[in-house]
């Protein structure tokens, strides 16, 4: 088969999966870099490759792209695919182990940032897309697809169709959140299909980048050090969520988590958390040095 022909195969095969537009172009990304490595570096068929080159292949990745484990993790998880799935044969995990890495407290901004963050923005819908994410701890992609009949009033809740995990959920619908939801609406065109459309395309979500840029835009007005990203108001919105109820269950089902492991983070990222206990030394009667 020619670099296209297995291209074409490959992205069948992951559509078949369902899986979301983002990761169909996250797993198109590495695939594609690979069958570059092989057709035009390795000068082969990647039915030819053997296990040495695809871990020069990785190598390669690395130095070029200077990417993450995380990241390489996942060009070696689309290797797998491939390699099963396109090629029909058996993949070795020992041949190609998965990286470790280490694991960074992401940063959550306090209650005071996000107001004054919040206050910054200038654009009414970024503005309102702001507040949903904290005010309902969702995910950007999650606010972008949010449409008009998906925010139920009388319950005071917003039904999530996109999420993550593939499945439906209900986050919180604060009263606040609402009344400038309903102000953005009257003064954005009231949109009747996506909440929050493009711009000169009604029938289509907005961008994630567009949010992006201007929350670099808010911080740089603002003087900060850029920190914020579009999932630094779900860490906090579950962080300081978690600080006022203590309820981890609830949290868990409010950010769709599939498991509770992944909620637990926002016990360590609590101030509350450290600010409970003391330290065994203060009980101890050392003398002063």
């Amino acid at each position: 088969m020619s670099r296209k022909e297995y291209l074409d195969t490959y992205l069948t095969m992951i559509s078949l999966r369902g899986l979301t537009d983002h990761t169909l172009k996250s797993y198109r990304t590495y695939i594609s870099a690979y069958l570059d490595f092989v057709f035009d570096l390795l000068k082969k068929d990647p039915a030819d490759v053997t296990w040495d080159e695809m871990r020069l292949f990785i190598k390669h990745l690395q130095e070029t792209r200077h990417l993450a484990d995380r990241t390489i993790n996942a060009a070696i998880s689309q290797l797998r695919f491939f390699t099963m799935y396109i090629l029909h044969k058996p993949w070795d995990q020992t041949q190609l182990p998965m990286r470790r890495f280490d694991q960074h407290i992401p940063f959550v901004p306090s209650r005071d940032e996000v107001t004054t963050f919040i206050n910054a923005i200038d654009n009414p819908k970024v503005r309102t897309m702001v507040i949903l994410m904290y005010s309902a701890g969702l995910r950007i992609s999650e606010v972008c697809h949010i449409k008009c009949e998906d925010i139920d009033r009388r319950n005071m809740r917003i039904h999530i169709t996109h999420g993550k995990n593939r499945s439906d959920r209900y986050a919180l619908l604060s009263p606040i959140a609402l009344k400038e939801l309903e102000a953005y609406w009257r003064k954005c065109g009231k949109p009747r299909n996506y909440l929050f459309p493009q711009r000169h395309n009604p029938d289509k979500p907005n961008d994630p980048a567009n949010v992006e840029l201007h929350m670099k835009n808010t911080e740089a007005k603002l003087g900060w050090d850029h920190r914020f990203t579009c999932h630094s108001f779900r860490h906090a919105f579950a962080t300081h969520f978690y600080e006022d109820t203590h309820d981890l269950l609830t949290l868990k089902h409010l950010l769709g988590h599939k498991s509770i492991n992944s909620t637990t983070i926002y016990v360590t990222l609590s101030d509350v958390t450290l600010r409970k206990y003391a330290s065994p030394f203060d009980s101890l009667e050392v003398r002063n040095g």
